[in-house]
């Protein structure tokens, strides 16, 4: 089995693998996705019999966490050849690309889960379901026009700044590029305006999508996605991270700081750590998915009464955006 980043100019051999597993997307969606986003992504395959029989595609996004700018990558288009399944093929793709992640200085990925079992053994965790604004009554609203893009991405920042901490930051090439995205399936961006000023966005789809899809997370470096945080009041707690993945996050350290001055980290010696979390576990917890409560119950993980007691004045980043397809 050999594992590879793709040169730009080879990412379009990876069509007909796409075409063949995700043969539920339509045509004008795959000349879409590989105009548009294979442009700008990095794709991982495996290469076997002389040809590719697995891929990955890591879709960069800029985010904003807790305020701060944030390259990210969107984990899409895991795929393998039915015949070639049973391998661990997937395995050593997420493995090669979370540690060119760590290594390129990421905090975390997120991805989409055709099945939430399928990733949960790599400690990706569910952390938000999707909210989509949907328009089905078109009183008010008119389509998306080019030139109102600006606008919108002016309007939308303002209001994801003021209500979450997790969100991709909106652009106006975000919103022309997500224009083609909906309209290849004959769906379109909605916009209310007043006296010519956008007031709210919406999505008007030819049928309404049946379930919500689920985001999942997986912590890159946990240093990093620690440094994110925001803290209520003096904290000061010494724990260990263990990551079978990414050897680098496994570590013992200590996290003080106030609501003022924002986390600071060093590294500790292990005999002081005062609890031992698996790095899904920390995800659950940072992100908001899971209490205190819950975290005790899982596989791996042990924190005394006093390490408790100081997780608790840790912010979570539980407001979350992260509606993206692709």
């Amino acid at each position: 089995m050999e594992i590879r980043r793709l040169d730009k100019e080879e990412h379009a051999k990876t069509r007909p693998l796409y075409e063949e597993v995700f043969s539920e997307d339509s045509k004008n969606f795959v000349d879409y996705y590989y105009t548009e986003k294979v442009r700008d992504n990095q794709i991982y395959v495996v290469e076997e019999d002389g040809d590719i029989q697995a891929m990955l595609h890591l879709n960069p996004y800029e985010l904003s966490v807790n305020g701060e700018k944030k390259d990210v990558n969107y984990i899409v288009a895991v795929a393998t050849r039915e015949a070639y399944r049973k391998r661990g093929y997937m395995a050593g793709l997420l493995k090669c690309s979370l540690q060119d992640m760590y290594e390129a200085g990421e905090s975390f990925t997120f991805l989409m889960p055709a099945a939430e079992t399928i990733y949960q053994p790599f400690d990706f965790r569910t952390v938000y379901e999707q909210e989509k604004p949907f328009v089905t009554e078109l009183d008010g609203w008119e389509r998306l026009q080019e030139t109102d893009c600006a606008g919108l991405s002016e309007w939308a920042n303002k209001k994801l700044s003021e209500t979450r901490q997790v969100y991709a930051i909106r652009s106006e090439a975000y919103y022309k590029r997500l224009r083609k995205e909906y309209a290849c399936d004959g769906a379109d961006l909605m916009v209310k305006k007043q006296e010519g000023v956008i007031i709210d966005c919406g999505i008007r789809l030819p049928e309404q999508e049946k379930e919500k899809p689920k985001i999942m997370i997986r912590i890159v470096d946990v240093r990093r996605i620690l440094m994110a945080l925001s803290l209520k009041s003096l904290t000061a707690v010494c724990f260990t991270v263990t990551d079978p993945l990414i050897k680098e996050n496994n570590r013992c350290l200590v996290l003080t700081g106030t609501e003022y001055s924002g986390v600071m980290l060093m590294d500790a010696d292990p005999k002081n750590s005062e609890g031992i979390l698996p790095v899904g576990t920390l995800a659950s917890l940072l992100f908001g998915a899971c209490s205190i409560e819950e975290a005790l119950a899982e596989d791996g993980v042990t924190m005394s009464d006093r390490m408790q007691n100081e997780w608790k004045k840790i912010i979570p980043l539980s407001r979350i955006c992260l509606n993206e397809t692709v």
